[in-house]
């Protein structure tokens, strides 16, 4: 469910702005995704795990927020990010 420090730092090396960058929108919607699809697909093997499935849209919402914000700073930057997680919009 969770994702390894391993695959976190990976992340933040791939999405990072900047050396030692933790915290720009990028790196943090790029969590976000690694950690909705992970979920996503422990709903295929329990469908009644509601507890899980709050906090799943928690964390879409959390995404959404941070994307919007990225799109009103820097509409360059967030379209890149989009093309680069194969997030729909």
């Amino acid at each position: 469910m969770s994702i390894t420090a391993e695959r976190k730092s990976e992340l933040i090396k791939e999405y990072a702005t900047a050396d030692g960058d933790t915290g720009s929108p990028e790196v943090q919607v790029a969590i976000l995704t690694e950690r909705i699809n992970n979920l996503t697909g422990h709903f295929d093997d329990h469908k009644k795990d509601n507890h899980s499935r709050r906090g799943l849209l928690a964390m879409v919402g959390q995404r959404r927020r941070l994307l919007d914000y990225l799109k009103r700073k820097k509409q360059g930057r967030y379209e890149d990010l989009i093309k680069r997680l194969n997030i729909r919009r």
